[in-house]
């Protein structure tokens, strides 16, 4: 039985106020649709607008499923306290109690509740790091988690909070170990279903009808995701598949209360700090404690989502859009900004959130490559005065843009993307566009540097 039920509130002020503002800032975004729930004392209005997939018409439906990427981690841990009021798991337990591949491994000692918090000590890097192929057996997830346990941890157990989808990958093996289920079935069958969440499910490598397809930042514009499928691996970090709808249900769940999936007990304890070493990270949530809400948003391949729990006032939010924001251009944030205040009744003015920095980055290095092809026609057009170099200081000139080039090569394909916490390769899932600038500048930079020196040193022509 549904312990959650939907009401439409279609002409409540926070929806009117809600669909005039998406209205106005939708296509500013960029963003091909985009769906939102406002819980408020128990009940759930919902909206959406926009397209599934951009330029073929099909309307985004408040039941509209999407990949709701890291907001998935709050269903992980609230299964993970399904067990623990079982008897069945511990959350200062170590993970070696459950899992005999973390035993006489460094990585044993770690706790449920460090994995819960981010305070385990494995990097964002790390968890980042999900290198397994998809196949039909099913058991990609726990391959990854048998990979992890290979693994040395970048820092001690509790000696720093960092965020990494190793934690949650590890626990969701936890949940199939005790639980006897595979991590999808566990959390269909124990939260999903017996909230009511009749249009979600957990990731099963396919892909689905209907589903919000994912679009990705391209030079201005956006362009549809080739693969739609959902990813095994990656389900307790980020495998969760849901709608505004039934999203609504799950905040309505964690405002209640009341002792259903879990106890009231249990609910507020995810939405406070898990430790000392966790001040703003309690199991599953962020946590602020100037305004006391809790938070998570969710960020995947051509999906950007949101969800917000005000406790003391009974209310709560989450936007879903199908699209990634660009470096500068093309942002979700005014978006995520303004829908969430609306729901929850705060004052927004809507400003210009989009930042210069990232869009002179992102400018720099699309100007970049065209400047070094530039370059290069003219230092071949113009050699004679290449040929002319000489002594230490035309040695220097001629070396030092190699060095140049190289220091910036390194730059934009391993610093720049270590920034964000990802290999390059990752990177270009979410911003492909800002990818191929970053390699085309690596590239023609040094082809410049190099195309200069191979012209001096391979000696000027016979006919001069």
């Amino acid at each position: 039985m549904a312990i959650g039920f939907a009401t439409a509130l279609q002409a409540s002020e926070p929806v009117l106020s809600i669909d005039a503002y998406v209205a106005a800032e939708l296509p500013a975004s960029g963003a091909p649709g985009l769906a939102y729930a406002v819980v408020e004392n128990g009940e759930v209005a919902s909206n959406a607008h926009g397209e599934i997939l951009k330029g073929r018409g099909s309307p985004v439906l408040t039941d509209t499923p999407f990949l709701i990427g890291s907001i998935s981690k709050s269903f992980t841990a609230m299964a993970i306290m399904t067990l623990v009021e079982a008897g069945e798991t511990d959350l200062d337990g170590e993970v070696s109690r459950y899992l005999d591949i973390f035993r006489d491994r460094p990585s044993g000692a770690i706790t449920i509740r460090q994995l819960l918090s981010h305070t385990s000590g494995y990097s964002t890097r790390q968890g980042n790091d999900t290198h397994i192929d998809r196949t039909d057996t099913g058991d990609e997830l726990r391959r990854q988690v048998e990979r992890i346990a290979q693994w040395s941890p970048a820092h001690a157990p509790d000696a720093r909070w960092q965020y990494s989808n190793a934690n949650y990958l590890i626990l969701g093996v936890v949940i199939e170990e005790v639980s006897g289920q595979d991590f999808a079935s566990y959390v269909e069958s124990e939260i999903l279903e017996p909230i009511g969440m009749e249009h979600s499910f957990v990731a099963d490598g396919e892909s689905h009808d209907g589903m919000a397809v994912g679009h990705q930042p391209w030079f201005g514009s956006k362009r549809p995701l080739k693969d739609n499928r959902t990813n095994r691996v990656t389900a307790p970090a980020g495998g969760v598949v849901s709608s505004a709808n039934d999203l609504g249900l799950y905040l309505a769940t964690m405002l209640n209360g009341k002792d259903d999936i879990i106890s009231a007990e249990s609910k507020s304890a995810m939405l406070r700090p898990a430790s000392a070493a966790s001040p703003f990270y309690g199991l599953g949530w962020y946590f602020n404690a100037v305004t006391g809400e809790s938070r998570h948003g969710g960020l995947s391949p051509g999906i950007e989502t949101l969800a917000i729990l005000s406790p003391k006032e009974g209310k709560g939010t989450v936007v879903l859009i199908n699209a990634n924001s660009g470096m500068g251009f093309g942002v979700n944030t005014a978006l995520f900004n303004g829908v969430s205040a609306k729901a929850l009744g705060r004052d927004y003015s809507n400003s210009d959130t989009s930042s210069w920095g990232p869009k002179s980055v992102f400018l720099t290095f699309l100007a970049l490559p065209v400047f070094f092809s530039i370059s290069a026609v003219w230092v071949g057009l113009r050699r004679n005065g290449l040929y002319s170099k000489s002594g230490p200081f035309g040695v220097f000139s001629l070396w030092f843009p190699l060095v140049v080039t190289l220091a910036l090569a390194w730059t934009a394909v391993q610093l720049i993307p270590r920034l964000f916490g990802v290999p390059l390769s990752t990177l270009s899932l979410y911003q492909p566009d800002f990818a191929i600038a970053l390699v085309a500048t690596a590239a023609t930079g040094v082809i410049w540097a190099v195309f200069r020196l191979a012209l001096f040193y391979g000696g000027k022509p016979k006919s001069e």
